[in-house]
């Protein structure tokens, strides 16, 4: 048998490699800063859920080779179950910041940064909650944007990463209990906002309002909402533990050099919605649940 030189090997090797089939909705380049994803891993401590809602079943495909970065998954249609224009949630509580690439990488994506220096992010989005440039702090569970195919994408999925403080991509990310490792392609049913409020900040506050920011409170959070159209902002305080069961809770909004409005009393599911116009003016806004409060500075400013 003739000796085979080493560069003719490697050119072999290569070529194998590239006609390998890839997945439907692969996008090989997604990462705007792929350098990062080839650092060694820690594990992470932030406990993950599924990104979608509750009782959600999609495949979490975690497949290889040539894509980037390596460790990221792909989440794709289950069954019948077509993801696309699928409500995208935080996996873990933290601050969402909002990007758009444009038609390149990962069009529209939020990196959401966790309280231990992990980070998650989301790509490929059909909306967004915020506009590029925004941030938003967000718990587990929190309604982000919507499943799209925006960016390098060639079919509708939601490409995600789960990244070390460092910036190194896990290569075996966990949600909901599952560990998907390169190569796998596992069903993962969400167990995210399972149990929790039937009702969000949007429905409470009604059409034309979108969240601009928001507090945690303990059993609960507390939402900013604005309106475009009326120059109307909206707050509104949302139960995540003892929903259904009264409580004390309240909400309240004051455009700066006004009187504060509050809705304040024992409630199952919400406190507010309490709505202003403050055209020109900055506002104050905030609310409790039990004992737990929050009151923000005079910002958000018309």
């Amino acid at each position: 048998m003739p000796k085979i030189g080493k560069a003719a090997l490697f050119a072999a090797l290569a070529l194998g490699a590239a006609l390998l089939p890839r997945p439907a909705s692969a996008d090989p380049v997604e990462d705007p800063a792929a350098s990062q994803s080839a650092d060694p891993v820690e594990t992470l401590a932030t406990s993950h859920k599924s990104p979608f809602n509750c009782g959600k079943t999609f495949y979490a495909n975690n497949w290889t080779p040539d894509h980037s970065p390596s460790g990221a998954i792909d989440w794709q249609d289950y069954g019948g179950d077509d993801i696309n224009g699928e409500t995208v949630r935080a996996t873990a509580a933290g601050t969402a910041y909002f990007y758009d690439a444009g038609n390149t990488s990962y069009g529209k994506w939020i990196e959401i940064r966790h309280g231990d220096g992990t980070r998650t992010r989301y790509a490929h989005l059909a909306t967004m909650v915020r506009a590029a440039g925004g941030s938003l702090s967000v718990g587990q569970g929190t309604a982000i944007g919507t499943v799209g195919s925006t960016g390098g994408s060639t079919a509708p999925h939601l490409h995600y990463e789960q990244r070390t403080s460092t910036g190194a991509v896990d290569t075996s990310p966990t949600v909901d209990g599952v560990t998907v490792s390169l190569g796998q392609k596992k069903a993962v049913t969400s167990s995210n906002a399972c149990g929790g409020n039937p009702y969000t900040p949007e429905e409470v506050c009604g059409s034309g309002y979108g969240v601009i920011d928001s507090a945690a409170l303990t059993g609960g959070r507390v939402y900013l909402l604005y309106n475009s159209g009326s120059s109307a902002n909206c707050v509104v305080t949302l139960k995540t533990t003892n929903v259904g069961s009264p409580s004390s809770m309240s909400a309240f909004l004051e455009p700066q050099g006004s009187t504060r409005t509050t809705n304040s009393g024992s409630f199952g599911y919400y406190a507010g919605p309490v709505i202003r116009s403050a055209p020109g003016q900055c506002v104050k806004w905030g609310g409790s649940i039990g004992s737990s409060t929050y009151t923000s500075p005079f910002e958000h400013c018309d």
